[in-house]
């Protein structure tokens, strides 16, 4: 049964999506060689804490199993919604950088960009023939893009979920590590896969072109930003990755919290306190509950220090290393240059087999 991406995930969908995902895990335990991984970012910015503890280190662990991995940095999709590409050269950068600071082997991961892979985007056309118009406008992310943006929708947005798909696709990754909310965008890929077979048959019906892809379902902390609002790089209210520790202790001195001193862990009523106590409990390895009892009737005051010490102790490793990644920039172009390599070797014998599907191998 098809999962109507018009809705948003049904129960009954969720729960047999979070019990797929346990027994994948369980599977990854005991042989991880059957699976391969597409996750990535948008290079719009710098990336922060929210952005680490909500996909970075989770990809650091699949890679530590022995997961095969593939990591995008999707350049193109900055120009969907800009006039511009603004400062993604140097974000580009940066973003290399953080990946390898915080563990990323790119020995075992590929990392490459979008604008340097030419086979995954020429999917994209045969993908945009399986797809209708109204399965697109009524994906969540273009929808969102409806109803809040002030400018005409560009046909790059309008197919960004199509384009989505070519991602995962082009090497053929059967496994997507997604947040619940994001079950809807990976549907539509599988739609796709299922639609090509569909339409231009298969060789063997035991091995279709493109394999179904699995969401990986994790719990993702809800981080909000150091002004109490939903984190964003727009915002300004991120902690960067690379900010250094009077940064950060300013930005957290700034937090938001509320008059009462003592400490608990309440995200609904409490939510800027809560958010700091489960920052602080993210960086220590422990629970909530249990840094807030700790923390008692210590106040803000306490609370900030608390949540200072412990993400500046967490993340000086990473600070250092990327310092001395971004001092030779070179090589870090070079790291990605052998990612975008391997990514279009992937991706011209992934349009071979399309092409050949499609009669279209002339």
């Amino acid at each position: 049964m098809t999962i109507d991406i018009a809705e948003t995930t049904s129960d009954a969908s969720l729960t047999k999506s979070l019990e797929r995902s346990a027994e994948i895990e369980r599977q990854i335990a005991v042989d991880p060689s059957g699976f391969r991984i597409l996750t990535g970012d948008r290079p719009t910015g710098r990336l922060h804490i929210g952005h680490y503890f909500g996909s970075l280190s989770n990809r650091v662990r699949l890679q530590g199993l022995g997961v095969t991995s593939f990591l995008l940095i999707a350049d193109y999709q900055v120009i969907y919604d800009r006039d511009g590409v603004g400062e993604l050269k140097d974000n580009v950068l940066n973003c290399l950088a953080d990946y390898l600071a915080i563990g990323i082997d790119p020995a075992q991961t590929t990392i490459f960009a979008h604008s340097n892979v030419p086979a995954l985007n020429q999917l994209v056309l045969p993908f945009l023939a399986l797809t209708t118009d109204s399965e697109l406008r009524r994906n969540p992310t273009v929808k969102d893009e409806l109803a809040s943006s002030n400018r005409p929708m560009s046909g790059l947005m309008l197919t960004f979920p199509v384009h989505q798909a070519a991602d995962i696709l082009f090497c053929k990754a059967n496994l997507v590590p997604v947040g619940k909310d994001q079950l809807p965008h990976l549907e539509l890929t599988r739609q796709i896969a299922r639609r090509f077979d569909e339409r231009y048959g298969r060789a063997n019906p035991k091995q279709p072109v493109f394999p179904q892809a699995d969401a990986l379902l994790s719990e993702v902390p809800l981080l909000l930003g150091m002004d109490g609002s939903k984190m964003s790089k727009s915002k300004g209210n991120t902690i960067e990755l690379g900010m250094d520790a009077d940064t950060t202790a300013k930005l957290i001195k700034r937090a938001k919290t509320d008059a009462d001193s003592h400490i608990s862990y309440d995200p609904e009523a409490r939510p800027e306190v809560s958010n700091l106590v489960l920052l602080a409990a993210l960086c220590l390895g422990r629970s909530p509950e249990d840094v807030a009892e700790e923390l008692g009737d210590a106040g803000g005051g306490g609370l900030k220090k608390l949540v200072t010490e412990a993400v500046n102790e967490t993340f000086a490793p990473v600070r250092a290393r990327r310092t001395e990644l971004l001092a030779d920039p070179g090589a870090l172009w070079g790291i990605l240059h052998e990612g975008n390599a391997r990514a279009n070797e992937v991706a011209d014998a992934t349009l071979k087999d399309v092409l050949t599907a499609m009669k279209m191998d002339y």
